[in-house]
């Protein structure tokens, strides 16, 4: 079976930290038979390479030191700036173009989109051109685009009601594709490797090593509004002060000078460290040394939150307590009080009462995080998710339910 991946972005080199359970995924299909391509939008110039062994077809739009539409912050974040929307007809034409001669260069049995505004518009050229099966993946952001910009409703749900299948990467997002298209979907999470990753904390970057009876505090994503950050510097400011505590955040975006401005007037310069984007390396050692990871995502102005919010699995895999705020697909992870807290969104008092919480009780915080790891052992191992996968490309496959798997919690 050859598949053909649609996509909005693809790691530009190996070891790219942009999308990498999708790199993954082709990998583990390739072991069971499956031979993938991808087709995606250029990066700065970037033309045809391989990944791993995996073909990359990159069509250009623009010329390269503007040909940044997709990748680093997503389209969906990009087009809230009125510069980036002359690239959208160049980036849709010759996106076009490329997904016709490549359907004609190559025969493929699937057609597999994520993201599927707009990549879906490419699917169905490609589905007339081929007539391979089209398999959509939705991941949460462009649903809630059409919220935002409501006349791309129609175009999404014709996307959705001639694909073959659909699937989305959580309950929530597939509660969204429901509301356009009277649909079966089958929900996918993202797949992850999940194995005990135990350590102790190493000192990184240029900040002096805790003493040892300090607390880490850890933020991964990205700087922007659905994040919630200022809600977790906020909760910083409330935890109490005879609690020595450290928070750090990693990852970059356009909120950052405003929440550093808020920490510099909340007076925490010693107790907030904005990392910015970190190596892989250095990454995993900010998981292993941190005593809970929280994630104060929040639905935004523009009604856009988390379709899922994978880095609370990265964090259960290093059996960390987990705490994070009850909106999008959240709560497919974090199961309150069993795999996790669960508090509400825009509340900095909930969030640092559970915060102390679990720092101040080491047995339940060791409990928390082997529940949650041993839930997503289960529920987001690769064996399970490129079974579904597998199914979703074949011919009257049924599609699944999230379920909670057994064993994982009471």
């Amino acid at each position: 079976m050859k598949v053909l991946y649609l996509v909005t972005n693809f790691a530009r080199w190996e070891g790219d930290p942009h999308s990498p359970w999708l790199v993954e995924q082709a990998l583990r299909l390739r072991e069971r038979g499956v031979e993938s391509a991808v087709l995606a939008p250029s990066y700065k110039g970037l033309g045809d390479h391989e990944i791993y062994g995996i073909p990359v077809y990159r069509f250009r739009y623009f010329p390269g030191r503007w040909e940044d539409l997709t990748h680093l912050e997503g389209g969906p974040n990009k087009i809230k700036n009125p510069l980036y929307l002359p690239l959208i007809l160049p980036y849709m034409f010759f996106g076009t173009l490329a997904v016709i001669r490549q359907c004609r260069r190559q025969k493929y049995d699937v057609l597999h989109v994520h993201w599927p505004l707009p990549q879906g518009v490419f699917g169905l050229v490609g589905q007339k051109v081929s007539g391979a099966r089209l398999v959509t993946s939705f991941h949460g952001a462009e649903l809630l685009l059409t919220r935002r910009y409501p006349f791309l409703r129609p175009v999404l749900k014709y996307i959705i009601e001639r694909s073959d299948a659909v699937s989305a990467n959580s309950s929530f997002t597939a509660s969204l594709v429901r509301e356009l298209a009277d649909v079966e979907v089958t929900v996918i999470p993202y797949g992850s490797t999940i194995v005990a990753r135990e350590g102790p904390p190493k000192a990184t970057g240029p900040e002096p090593r805790l003493e040892r009876e300090e607390r880490r505090i850890l933020f991964v994503g990205r700087l922007i509004e659905r994040k919630g950050l200022p809600y977790l510097i906020e909760a910083m400011d409330l935890l109490p002060h005879e609690l020595p505590v450290r928070l750090d955040i990693v990852g970059a975006g356009d909120q950052r000078p405003l929440l550093e401005r808020l920490v510099k007037d909340k007076g925490l310069t010693e107790r907030v460290f904005f990392r910015g984007r970190v190596p892989y390396e250095e990454l995993a050692e900010l998981y292993a040394g941190c005593d809970v990871f929280v994630l104060p995502a929040i639905v935004d102005s523009q009604g856009d939150t988390e379709g899922l919010g994978v880095v609370l699995v990265e964090a259960m895999s290093y059996k960390k307590p987990v705490v994070a705020t009850n909106v999008g697909g959240i709560p497919d992870i974090v199961h309150h009080n069993e795999t996790g807290i669960l508090v509400e969104q825009r509340d900095p008092q909930a969030l640092a009462q559970a915060i102390e919480a679990v720092l101040t009780d080491d047995d339940w915080a060791r409990e928390l995080g082997q529940a949650g790891f041993a839930y997503v052992k289960q529920y987001f191992s690769w064996p399970r998710i490129v079974d579904q996968v597998v199914a979703l490309y074949s011919p009257g496959a049924e599609p699944t339910r999230p379920e909670r798997v057994e064993g994982a919690c009471p």
